[in-house]
């Protein structure tokens, strides 16, 4: 590191996004992306951009994006606010209500930008130990004194609570902050949005990379009170006004209005999800159902990290956590039919040598 890099950041563990090669064309199923096109009106919206905004900065408000998700969840634009991906949405969380030594908790299996964050920010962080089949002890959030994040559903184990044991959360200690990220929750799972009306200490942050199908627009959004969203525009005007080019203004605006495709793309990666858990099944592997656009299964018959390399070979990306409680366990994101079709052929043929000692 250079002489200049400030030491309060020696303790900094920066996060490791899914594997990004390019020696080779693959089926890319390791970051829970899509292999969806967006809604057809994002590339009107984005052609008109184009024409008309390129030679101006965007709009520093993003007005038209912010009262185009109040419109669609039934909140004034003053409770929205949009960032560069939910990660940036989350940082601004971060810078404007958390200060060093600051109380705060997550699952010690989850998103691992939390843990990033928490210590960036020299946060006092807690992180509960999942239970044994993955599921959150809502108890532990309810009880603790800490500020919480929490994702819902969980990544990468996919597993949800109720919006009842969210409230139960969020109504325990009304001087905590409770985050709830819904990256997956369009899956399957119910959004405790409106507990916002209810309750001035929670922020719910959503993002536009899962089931919009638009990771590479990098647009994410938080929905709470007027006051809690007045102040994280405040710390954005003095770190980066213009946070949200014109494009992803005019592309996130249209992908919000288009309620019917998003069902439809969702509905689809449902049906592929369900498809693809039943074919592990018959594989002998231990499927743990996901309400999300990935499955989370274990590998029974080989090392869940052989099986991943081998995919690789094969030109298949797929997510290995080489930790103590996940190694046996492959994520894998749920692409087309014919993604899914050709997982489940090679997935068979490895299995297959595998039995027969030719591997």
């Amino acid at each position: 590191m250079s002489y200049f890099f400030l030491n309060e950041y020696d303790n900094m563990e920066v996060y490791i996004p899914g594997e990004q090669p390019h020696d080779r064309k693959y089926i890319k199923l390791n970051a829970n992306e899509s292999s969806m096109p967006p809604s057809p009106k994002v590339l009107e919206a984005i052609n008109r951009a184009q024409l008309n905004s390129m030679g101006q900065y965007s709009d520093p408000h993003c007005m038209e994006l912010r009262e185009a998700i109040g419109k669609i969840y039934g909140f004034g634009a003053d409770q929205v606010f949009v960032g560069n991906g939910a990660d940036e949405v989350l940082g601004f969380c971060m810078l404007s209500f958390f200060r060093p030594g600051m109380k705060v908790c997550f699952p010690d299996i989850t998103y691992d930008f939390y843990r990033t964050y928490a210590k960036t920010y020299q946060l006092d962080y807690e992180q509960f130990p999942l239970k044994d089949d993955f599921t959150i002890n809502v108890e532990d959030y309810v009880k603790t004194d800490r500020d919480v994040i929490l994702a819902n559903p969980n990544n990468p184990t996919g597993q949800a609570i109720s919006v009842a044991d969210i409230e139960r959360i969020v109504a325990a200690n009304p001087k905590r902050m409770v985050i709830i990220d819904e990256a997956y929750v369009d899956y399957g799972t119910e959004s405790c949005v409106e507990l916002v009306r209810k309750y001035p200490n929670l922020v719910v942050v959503q993002t536009f990379s899962k089931s919009r199908n638009m990771a590479g627009a990098r647009i994410g959004f938080a929905i709470s009170t007027k006051e809690i969203i007045g102040d994280m525009n405040k710390i954005k005007f003095t770190f980066n006004p213009f946070n949200m080019s014109s494009f992803a203004i005019e592309a996130g605006t249209a992908a919000v209005s288009d309620t019917e495709y998003l069902q439809k793309c969702v509905n689809q990666i449902i049906h592929n999800r369900e498809s693809f858990e039943d074919e592990m099944e018959k594989l002998g592997f231990e499927v743990i159902r996901t309400c999300t656009n990935f499955a989370f299964m274990k590998i029974h018959g080989m090392e869940a990290a052989a099986l991943g390399k081998e995919l690789k070979k094969r030109g298949i990306l797929v997510r290995h956590y080489p930790t103590e409680r996940l190694h046996e366990y492959l994520r894998i994101t749920i692409g087309t039919e014919e993604e899914m079709a050709e997982v489940v052929r090679n997935i068979r043929e490895i299995m297959e040598r595998v039995t027969t000692c030719t591997f």
